[in-house]
């Protein structure tokens, strides 16, 4: 279907999966001992987490937030030489390790399935070498058997949240009537007939197309299944570096199956580990350089920020600072203004906008604007990724 246009003739913003807003949360999700801690700690450069070689090292998730890396804010510091760069962040949660019958609560199950019910999105990895000093709760290594437990599991708690949620709808449903409740009512049950139908053959909730309605329904019920993943398959240091390793065409023949369209990452954790101490950029890049292979963090990072519908804008200024700014498509002027400070929202009356590429091509602010390309935007203008924005507002604030 075509997309839907406003009353002025605009299309309208696609709802999406998920709560609104603008601070989103990212879980690591995985089996015991398969490098998910040691992960955490790489890409957050913390001491946070509990890297061990047994089950459930990890019981109470750790929390970090991880900086987004960026060459246009880099570039915009550049150009402005204010005081201060402030980049974008992410949030990211180290979870405990699912194990087979977590649905039922075993293991850490139920805690895990809450912990995972938190967050907006999923990281999840799977472990693609043998380590006899590294033991698998499996008894042995095979990814695509992981990805499988993994995404049972998840299902079938998904399809006890969605019977539980139709037992609810249905008895408005059968009230019997024409109102307007028991007619939202009845077409809900059919929606939630659908999403069960859909976990019992297999598939996420994630990786359908639904319809406004269909995404105010299927939000309303928190589904595990309806976070955007992105599997990292943890490799050996050494497939890593060559790019080979037996089970990555399975890995892939299994996500286009049962995860269609969603991001597989390969890495190597122990490498993401090593370089994670090293104490500067300069000091990463010529390890780098020695082994033979780049860090997979920033592809990690940035393929994450566009699962969850992230955008950034940037404010810039020689006395201040500049700052990334992150905000979800789709957002308009003044709520953009709003998460710089909550009065920018209330008072807002106009942004000034630049353009990245304009910026950078023509060299300076004074360039745009004599160029014809600062823009004035009112209140309905829909915020792009790459924006340079100064706000105006009322009573002075700016």
């Amino acid at each position: 279907m075509p997309p839907k246009k406003g009353k002025h003739g605009e299309e309208e913003a696609k709802l999406l999966l998920g709560r609104p807003g603008n601070n989103l949360k990212s879980g690591i999700v995985g089996l015991a001992n398969v490098g998910k801690s040691t992960f955490f700690q790489a890409v957050t450069r913390s001491p946070l987490g509990n890297p061990a070689n047994y089950p459930f090292a990890t019981i109470d998730p750790e929390e970090a937030r991880v900086i987004v890396p960026s060459t246009r804010l880099d570039k915009l510091y550049e150009m402005y030489k204010p005081p201060k760069k402030v980049p974008a962040f992410i949030t990211v949660y180290d979870i405990a390790g699912l194990t087979k019958g977590a649905s039922k609560g075993e293991g850490l199950g139920n805690a895990f399935l809450a912990n995972i019910r938190a967050v907006d999105a999923i990281y999840q990895v799977v472990r693609c070498f043998d380590d006899a000093e590294i033991t698998h709760i499996e008894g042995d290594v095979n990814p695509v058997r992981d990805l499988d437990i993994i995404s049972s599991e998840l299902r079938l708690k998904d399809i006890e949240f969605s019977n539980k949620h139709l037992e609810s709808v249905l008895k408005v449903a059968e009230r019997g009537g024409q109102s307007l409740e028991v007619k939202k009512a009845k077409e809900e049950v059919e929606i939630v007939k659908r999403v069960i139908k859909l976990l019992e053959d297999g598939q996420r909730v994630a990786n359908r197309e639904w319809n406004a309605r269909e995404v105010e329904v299927i939000n309303s019920m928190l589904l595990l299944t309806a976070k955007p993943c992105i599997y990292l398959v943890n490799l050996s240091e050494r497939d890593y570096i060559r790019k080979k390793n037996k089970w990555l065409s399975k890995i892939k023949a299994w996500v286009d199956e049962y995860s269609t369209g969603d991001a597989i990452i390969p890495l190597s954790i122990c490498l993401e580990e090593r370089l994670s101490h090293l104490e500067t950029d300069e000091d990463r890049e010529v390890e780098e350089k020695k082994v033979g292979a780049k860090s997979a963090l920033p592809k990690i990072i940035t393929a994450m920020r566009k699962n969850l519908h992230l955008i950034s804008f940037f404010t810039a200024g020689e006395t201040d600072e500049v700052r990334e700014w992150t905000v979800r498509e789709g957002i308009k002027a003044p709520q953009a203004a709003g998460v710089i400070h909550t009065d920018l929202m209330r008072t807002f009356i106009l942004a000034n906008v630049m353009k990245y590429d304009d910026l950078v091509e023509l060299g300076s602010e004074s360039n745009v604007r004599a160029g014809g390309k600062l823009l004035q935007k009112g209140k309905d203008y829909v915020v792009e990724d790459g924006d340079v924005i100064y706000f105006k507002a009322a009573a002075g604030k700016s």
